[in-house]
């Protein structure tokens, strides 16, 4: 085994153990990626689906794909963060397995607009559904999506468990309010098997290339949020064996929850409707519950938005605390509070951030640029689980991806697609997110020689 691996496994066994404490359990880590994953899209998406989509069958084929490949990527993730379990989880497998430079670009992408967008957008999308029991103009929106990230934070500063009870509370009632809306559609008059035609599509395989890769994009946006556990890595019991099992029991609930929720909106609206339904879930509860379904709908978003949150502000802020730690980043982000011991300053810094581009309104285009940049460095990561085993392939692995090499193989095409598409269909979006990669170049040498002089 290398001195980098060994050096980062004893950190993670003594260095963060004094100071972040491994107080998250099993049941946690599971419900910190559940609860990351499930957010808004799951309402959102499927009319877009419908759109590029002509059949049943191929509107669910393409949810349990874009799990299989979420769950192909979890599981090569999973090899790396049980190898090097620390707080950071990507930024330290980049670190790693390529430099301190690719590592420092991931952190600073994810500060600037992976995790910041992400946060700003969802806290939106929270807030503008509260609008729905509360009338709210567009100052008031931006408002309450800054006080929800804010009441985020101070939860967050308040101890790891908190935190966890917290994200454990709202994913249960996530969990919970969509799967009321499954039963609800089977068992409630309002859904027909007939709305399940067409089944098979009269189209060419040819023809359905293109929609197919268009709705698989939108598909994965949905899955995204899959590797938040490994950026807590650094506090979680037993990490050799519990970072795995989360990443591939959170992911496969997902896809469970995701297929079948959709063969319920399918059942109870048909794919015509669902083509011309941009508050999908909201329409169906309509059809089965009246008026009060709707309200019923927005309450479940609300509190699907809000634990999503809690997962995006709980792990995100551990990617600054161990960029900061290793002197990459501001110096004050890597204290940690005696008595709470969590990453107070990199919260705070995290949470002022996301509430300036909820200010601003950026977090709408971030939140493009976000999926792109995000993408790239999956399609790294993985590709590391290649690299370590050919530079390492000695090196004691708690945790072996399952379907090595193909799994880690078909994840990375799938990734090189991915990004490959948006460069085709949205090049100056495409070019502005790597542009925003390619700034945290400067900052890089700027903190690496700062580091040096110290």
């Amino acid at each position: 085994m290398s001195n980098e691996i060994q050096a980062t496994r004893a950190a993670a066994s003594h260095g963060d153990r004094q100071e972040l404490r491994r107080e998250l359990t099993l049941l946690d880590a599971t419900m910190i990626n559940v609860g990351s994953i499930i957010a808004s899209a799951i309402f959102i998406v499927p009319m877009t689906i419908a759109i590029h989509l002509p059949s049943t069958s191929s509107v669910i084929l393409v949810w349990v794909l874009g799990g299989v490949v979420s769950l192909f990527g979890a599981l090569a993730i999973a090899e790396l963060g049980a190898l090097m379990p620390r707080a950071g989880g990507q930024y330290v497998f980049l670190t790693h397995i390529y430099s301190p430079l690719w590592g420092f670009l991931y952190g600073w992408t994810a500060f600037v607009v992976i995790i910041s967008g992400s946060i700003s957008a969802i806290a939106v999308a929270f807030a503008t559904y509260l609008g729905y029991f509360i009338p709210l103009n567009a100052d008031g929106i931006k408002m309450v999506a800054i006080g929800s990230i804010v009441l985020l934070t101070v939860i967050n500063c308040f101890g790891v468990k908190l935190g966890a009870w917290i994200q454990n509370g709202f994913t249960f009632l996530k969990v919970a309010a969509i799967g009321a809306l499954i039963l609800l559609s089977f068992w409630l008059t309002g859904g027909s098997t007939s709305n399940f035609q067409p089944l098979f599509s009269s189209s060419s395989l040819t023809s359905l290339i293109g929609p197919f890769g268009l709705s698989m994009i939108a598909v994965l946006w949905a899955y995204d949020g899959w590797i938040e556990i490994t950026f807590v890595s650094g506090e979680v019991k037993n990490p050799e064996k519990n970072i795995h099992r989360s990443l591939i029991i959170s992911t496969l609930i997902v896809i469970a929850i995701y297929v079948l929720v959709n063969i319920g909106y399918i059942y109870v609206l048909s794919l015509q409707a669902i083509s011309k339904s941009s508050l999908v879930a909201s329409d169906t509860a309509t059809v089965l519950l009246g008026p009060i379904g709707a309200s019923l709908i927005a309450a479940a978003v609300m509190i699907s938005t809000f634990g999503a949150n809690n997962g995006y502000v709980f792990t995100g802020a551990r990617i600054y605390y161990a960029m900061a730690k290793e002197g990459f980043f501001f110096k004050s982000l890597q204290r940690i509070h005696p008595h709470y011991k969590t990453p107070i300053p990199s919260l705070v810094a995290q949470g002022v951030w996301s509430s300036i581009l909820v200010l601003t309104s950026s977090y709408e285009q971030l939140f493009t640029y976000a999926i792109f940049a995000s993408w790239i460095f999956y399609a790294m990561s993985c590709a590391g689980v290649l690299i370590l085993r050919k530079r390492h392939p000695n090196a004691p692995r708690p945790y072996r991806t399952w379907g090595y090499p193909y799994t880690p193989l078909l994840f990375i095409a799938f990734a090189i697609y991915l990004v490959a598409t948006t460069v085709l269909e949205a090049p100056q979006d495409s070019l502005v997110g790597i542009v925003m990669i390619v700034s945290g170049i400067p900052a890089y040498f700027y903190w690496k020689r700062k580091r040096n002089d110290t």
